[in-house]
This record gives C-alpha cells, structure tokens and sequence, in this order.
C-alpha cells in the first residue's frame, strides 16, 4: 500500500507545481512535446522565437509527456504537440499540432 500513497503524493506534488504555474496574471503558454516527435522539433525553433517577441508578457513552458504522464492524463493530451494557454488558473485557450507562430501570438496577445 505503501507504494500508491508514495505515486499519490508525487501525482499530488506535480500537479500542486504545475497548478502554482498556472495561476499567473500573465498569460502562460504549454507546450506538451515528446522528444520523440517530429512536429514537436519543428515547433522548438518557432517557440525560442515567439519568446524572444512576447518577451516578458508570457511565459512558455515545454513539458515533456514522458516524464509527466500523469499530468498529461490529467488534461487529457492525446497528441502531440499540444498546446494551452492559462491565465489565472483557468485554460483559455487549447489546440494540438504545429502551430504557425503567428496564431501562437495572436492568442498570447488576447491575454495579456
């Protein structure tokens, strides 16, 4: 028994990380990648530049679902890349695939 309460906790200490992330003012873009993915290589380079335009009014978060599979379960990522943005604890905006860098602006921009 001792071995579920241990995954529980770790489930409830991911989750209590990601749910203080979430909860900023500012607009926080996720990025649910596998290392194994190609589409999710191609998104890196256009997620280095979207972070080097919003700048300080976004934070962008990669988390790889392979090493937090329990967290991807929990929002349901069934592919890869997926991506959400939070503001305020709540999701405001969600869509899986290769994104154009221009859509991942625009929706940044609504929340700011």
């Amino acid at each position: 028994m001792q071995g579920i309460y241990a995954v529980l906790i770790s489930i409830l200490n991911i989750m209590e990380k990601f749910e203080d992330i979430i909860k900023s003012e500012k607009p926080i873009l996720i990025d649910f990648f596998a290392t194994w993915c190609g589409p999710c290589k191609m998104m890196h380079p256009v997620l280095e530049e979207l972070h080097s335009e919003v700048g300080e009014k976004a934070r962008i978060i990669k988390i790889d679902i392979d090493k937090n599979q329990e967290l991807a379960a929990i929002y349901n990522v069934r592919s890869v890349p997926t991506f959400m943005i939070f503001r305020n604890g709540e999701l405001k905006w969600r869509q899986s695939g290769v994104q154009p860098i221009q859509t991942l602006k625009d929706e940044l921009a609504k929340y700011y």
